[in-house]
């Protein structure tokens, strides 16, 4: 995993001062590295009997419709509010700044659904949880959720819901 670190760009002090911003843009433009994350996502899940994989917008609209295909599995978008088209249901959630709301198509999952949540990154977890939650309202299994990256020091983890299983392929301690 020292290889996939090594090619994250560290952005100091974006995007504000004291800040220090992993951009992943330099892995996904490595081919070789954009393919082993895919790959290590795919083969953790690959006997799980995963029938829906969320994507939170935006970012985890890179890795999670790549894991769906390779699992025969449907992809499901979480967007920010009012970017989907039919009927939703939504979650609120805190930034450090303000709060923010996600939604999901309301028909996207049912009971008996065997779901993994995938993004790009865990900081405060904020996201995440709200992302959890609407699993939980539509009656799906939540499975596990899994980011390419997590900010261990925020303790994202702890904001999710109890007995969150979670998955992340790089830890940071900041």
């Amino acid at each position: 995993m020292d290889e996939l670190k090594k090619i994250i760009r560290e952005v100091p002090d974006y995007p504000k001062p004291g800040i220090l911003f992993y951009d992943i843009t330099t892995l996904l433009k490595d081919a070789e590295a954009f393919r082993r994350v895919i790959d290590l996502l795919t083969e953790r899940y690959r006997d799980k009997g995963i029938n829906k994989v969320l994507g939170i917008d935006s970012r985890g609209f890179i890795f999670a419709p790549c894991v769906a295909y390779n699992l025969d599995a449907g992809f499901i978008p979480v967007r920010k509010k009012g970017k989907l088209p039919a009927e939703t249901i939504s979650a609120d959630y805190d930034l450090e700044y303000g709060s923010n709301t996600i939604e999901i198509h309301k028909d996207s999952l049912e009971p008996g659904d065997r779901v993994v949540i995938i993004d790009d990154l865990i900081a405060t977890g904020g996201t995440a949880a709200a992302a959890a939650k609407l699993v939980a309202e539509l009656g799906a299994e939540l499975v596990e959720m899994a980011f390419m990256v997590e900010l261990s020091g925020l303790k994202g983890r702890e904001r999710l819901p109890a007995g969150t299983e979670v998955f992340s392929i790089l830890k940071y301690d900041s």
